[in-house]
C-alpha cells in the first residue's frame, strides 16, 4: 500500500537504525538510512521523501540544528526525532527547529508506525493511499468498504483485515502464523489452522463465488498466496 511512500531515517546507532529500517519496510515503505547527516542534502537534491526520521544526538551535527538547517534552505518534508532527550526544554528545541513529532528511545515499534502513519496522513502524503486496488477488488480503507467490479460487497471486519494482509502482499507465500498475526491480531493465539482455512474459503465464497478469479493459492508446507 505504501510502496511509493519514501522515508529517510538519519541515526548514528547502526542497530537502532536497522531496528528502523525493518519495521518500516515491514509496512511496505520505501527506506533509506543514513549513519550521519553527510550525504543526506545530496540526497535531498534528487529524491523527494515524504518523511524523515531524525536522531537529535548525531555526530557532527546535532539532528535538530540540522532539520533547522533544511527548513533554512527551503525544504518542508515533516520530520520526526528520535531521541533519549525527553526533557520539556530539548522537547520544545526540537519543535522550534521545524520537528513534526518526537518519539523517545527505546521506542515501541507500534507506536512508532503509528505515529508515522498519522504524520503521513496530516501531511498529504497518505490521502491518495486510502484506497487499495487489485484486479477486480477495490479496498476503501477509511470506511472499512470492499467493492468487486464496484460492487459492493460485505465483509466481516476479520474478513477485512485477512483481505487487506493478502492484497498488501500480492505473489508472496504468506504462512498461517503471519496471517493470524496481521488479520487476528492478539486474539490470534487461540486460532488454529483449520480456523484460518475456515476463513479464507468464506472469503473466497464471498470475492469470487463463481472460482473464475482463483486468487487463492495453498502453498504446500507454507500456507498461502494471493495472486
Amino acid at each position: 500500500m505504501e510502496k511509493n511512500i519514501e522515508i529517510v531515517i538519519i541515526e548514528d546507532e547502526e542497530d537502532i537504525l536497522e531496528l528502523l529500517e525493518y519495521h518500516l519496510s515491514k509496512e511496505g515503505y520505501a527506506v533509506t538510512g543514513f549513519l550521519s547527516t553527510e550525504n543526506v542534502e545530496q540526497f535531498l537534491e534528487e529524491e523527494t521523501p515524504a518523511l524523515m526520521l531524525v536522531d537529535r544526538n548525531l555526530p557532527g551535527t546535532e539532528g535538530s540544528e540540522f532539520v533547522a538547517y533544511l527548513r533554512d534552505i527551503g525544504y518542508d518534508i515533516p520530520v520526526i526525532f528520535l531521541t533519549a532527550k525527553d526533557q520539556e526544554s530539548e522537547l520544545e528545541e526540537g519543535f522550534t527547529a521545524g520537528g513534526d513529532d518526537y518519539i523517545c528511545k527505546p521506542f515501541n515499534p507500534r507506536e512508532l508506525t503509528l505515529r508515522v502513519k498519522a504524520l503521513l496522513k496530516r501531511s498529504g502524503a497518505l490521502q491518495e493511499q486510502e484506497r487499495l486496488k487489485y484486479r477486480e477488488l477495490t479496498m476503501d480503507l477509511s470506511k472499512k468498504k470492499l467493492f468487486v467490479n464496484d460492487e459492493p460487497v460485505s465483509l466481516t471486519n476479520l474478513e477485512f483485515n485477512l483481505l487487506h494482509t493478502f492484497m498488501k502482499n500480492v505473489d508472496k507465500p504468506l504462512t498461517r502464523d503471519y496471517l493470524r498475526q496481521e488479520a487476528w491480531g492478539q486474539d490470534g493465539e487461540g486460532v488454529n489452522d483449520n480456523a484460518v482455512n475456515v476463513a479464507i474459503n468464506r472469503l473466497k465464497n464471498k470475492i469470487d463465488p463463481d472460482g473464475q478469479q482463483n486468487y487463492f493459492h495453498p502453498v504446500w508446507g507454507v500456507g498461502y498466496k494471493f495472486h
